[in-house]
């Protein structure tokens, strides 16, 4: 099968590429215990269903599932029922509860690492109750949905809430209601701070417009609660900031990680800074696993040097799927997982394959092929083609 093919340039021209070989990836064959690194993994819909905006997801299961397997074969946890499995953007909270206890039963079929994450998008908006009684409803929620992930033997991710951003009016309004919670958790959880540019409704999170007055509000809970806490994935894509909570969390008693949530940064901020390194639960590991398992198994073998190496490598690409505006990063995910071969078409639920742009589509490829993440180049060199010429690409 050719690896050459004919791509738009920036002017619209047509101009000859010819893709390269895919990267010296392995499996690993042992656990991987450098680091603890999570794939924030996405959805595959039915490719002839319904997936029109606002209409519930259809779900193809055993395509999603596998895809799940595949990161599980490369030593990789998956966090699931995130924000890149559409959660809040096309993924239904009937569809969610199915994604999370499917995939606690695979996750038990082969011993694989497994979070989800528990919100409360089961709630509208619009008849969402003032004050006090608003606060009860989001905890209600949030109780419900820790159950489901418990239920299905998955670390628990309490996601942030855009119900509770809705309702809540001051600091201690989350307080209230992260307190309550973390007093009936049974096992240690992961908490998600999740910035606006991933969500705009996000925004002025813990009762503050500011990060630092967010952040005193966050770590005081953290601090309260340490011991129900595993750890905390912040996505806030500031390296300095994720440097210095790291390093305030490593003062707590017991160990507290910090799962960088750093899309942009992510190479020195697991690499560390000589004291401290982060932890991964990374949408951009979905994307890139192939070449994050074997930089992680670099760091396993006491060859930081290659890891790092390996991960500065993708850096470039995990920037332009993350590009603003930053919440369509799936599409690109998806993208990617279609011109693998993980997925049979360039679908998504809630029809958000439209998310990207044909010139941005293009720059990605392109990006994918210098990190060596087009595992089968004929296969990614015909796909891309049939996706030109739908869009009347004239090669």
């Amino acid at each position: 099968m050719t690896t050459a093919l004919r791509l738009p340039s920036t002017d619209g021209s047509a101009v000859s590429y010819e893709l390269g070989e895919p990267g010296p990836w392995s499996r690993p064959a042992a656990p991987i215990t450098s680091r603890i690194a999570y794939a924030a993994a996405h959805v595959i819909p039915v490719a002839l269903a319904d997936n029109t905006p606002g209409a519930p997801a259809v779900v193809d299961w055993e395509t999603t599932l596998a895809y799940r397997h595949e990161l599980w074969s490369y030593g990789l946890g998956v966090a699931d029922a995130m924000d890149t499995a559409q959660r809040g953007m096309g993924l239904d909270w009937a569809a969610t509860q199915e994604l999370i206890k499917r995939s606690g039963a695979e996750a038990a079929s082969v011993g694989g690492r497994l979070s989800c994450g528990a919100g409360t998008d089961q709630l509208d908006l619009d008849t969402l109750l003032e004050g006090r009684a608003g606060l009860d409803q989001v905890l209600e929620a949030y109780r419900e949905q820790v159950e489901i992930v418990s239920g299905a033997g998955a670390t628990v991710i309490v996601m942030a809430s855009r119900a509770l951003a809705r309702v809540a009016r001051t600091p201690d309004d989350y307080r209230y209601v992260y307190a309550a919670l973390l007093a009936e958790v049974t096992e240690p959880v992961i908490l998600h701070w999740l910035g606006p540019m991933f969500d705009p409704a996000l925004a002025g999170y813990w009762g503050n417009a500011d990060v630092a007055g967010a952040t005193e509000v966050f770590t005081g809970l953290v601090r309260e609660h340490a011991a129900v806490v595993d750890g905390v994935k912040v996505s806030l894509l500031d390296a300095a900031h994720e440097t210095a909570l790291r390093a305030e969390l490593a003062q707590l008693p017991g160990r507290v990680r910090l799962y960088t949530g750093d899309d942009f940064n992510y190479p020195e901020l697991i690499d560390g800074d000589g004291t401290h390194y982060s932890d991964a639960l990374l949408g951009i590991f979905a994307a890139i696993y192939p070449a994050a398992s074997t930089a992680l198994q670099a760091y396993d073998r006491g060859r930081p040097e290659e890891g790092r190496a390996i991960l500065d490598s993708t850096r470039e690409l995990g920037r332009h799927l993350f590009a603003a505006p930053t919440l369509y990063y799936k599409t690109g995910v998806a993208f990617l997982s279609w011109l693998n071969g993980r997925q049979p078409a360039f679908s998504m639920v809630g029809g958000l394959q439209a998310g990207r742009s044909i010139p941005h589509l293009v720059q990605a490829f392109r990006l994918a092929d210098r990190a060596g993440l087009l595992l089968d180049p004929g296969l990614a060199a015909r796909r891309m083609t049939q996706l030109l010429a739908v869009q009347g690409f004239e090669a």
